[in-house]
């Protein structure tokens, strides 16, 4: 299993009814985006969320987080969430609300 089938489904009934939502394989796992952005993904047992380079480091402080690193190189604006992190409903909820958020704020692809 590339990602975590569960995780997956309760990102997904969180994100339902958004406009412009989609699914797509993205980073070995399945990612969630609004108007073609990338919001979040789940990748293994673990959740991506696109914050934005501004909220970085507000992101990095919270309990599980780590910078998301593409081929060794760490990436701004995109952070992993442990999946121990996000077994509760009201942690997943805040953190699929950030990515929404933010992949929301820009223009359509």
């Amino acid at each position: 299993m590339a990602y975590d089938e569960s995780l997956a489904g309760r990102v997904r009934a969180l994100l339902a009814g958004e406009p412009g939502l989609s699914e797509r394989r993205m980073f070995g796992g399945l990612a969630f985006l609004l108007g073609g952005n990338m919001a979040v993904a789940v990748t293994g047992g673990d959740l991506l969320v696109r914050v934005g380079p501004d909220a970085t480091d507000a992101a990095l402080a919270r309990p599980g987080a780590r910078l998301f690193a593409m081929s060794g190189r760490p990436m701004r604006g995109w952070v992993v969430v442990a999946g121990p992190s996000v077994t509760g409903d009201d942690a997943l909820a805040a953190w699929v609300a950030e990515g929404r958020a933010f992949a929301a704020g820009l223009p359509p692809k």
